[in-house]
């Protein structure tokens, strides 16, 4: 399975189960038994947008695409910024 595949795939499944708004995409990673995609989802809608709630969960892929596990990591506001490392 390519990369964009996988994607997908973690979309469409976490989307199907939390019916909750794909917002991004953060991190994609081959492992060896599958695929780990983190995706930030709108949890809360609010006015102006920049107080969104936003939780980023983990998506576990096996090898075949199918959704193994999901775990929400993290809650935040859409404009919490991230620390910077470098």
């Amino acid at each position: 399975m390519k990369l964009n595949e996988a994607v997908t795939l973690a979309k469409e499944q976490l989307h199907s189960i939390l019916n909750l708004e794909v917002a991004n995409v953060i991190a994609v990673s081959k492992r060896d038994d599958g695929w780990n995609v983190m995706i930030d989802l709108i949890e809360r809608r609010a006015v102006p947008d920049t107080m969104d709630i936003m939780g980023t969960y983990e998506v576990i892929l096996d090898d075949d695409g199918d959704m193994v596990k999901y775990e929400r990591k993290t809650q935040h506001k859409r404009m919490d910024l991230a620390e910077i490392v470098e």
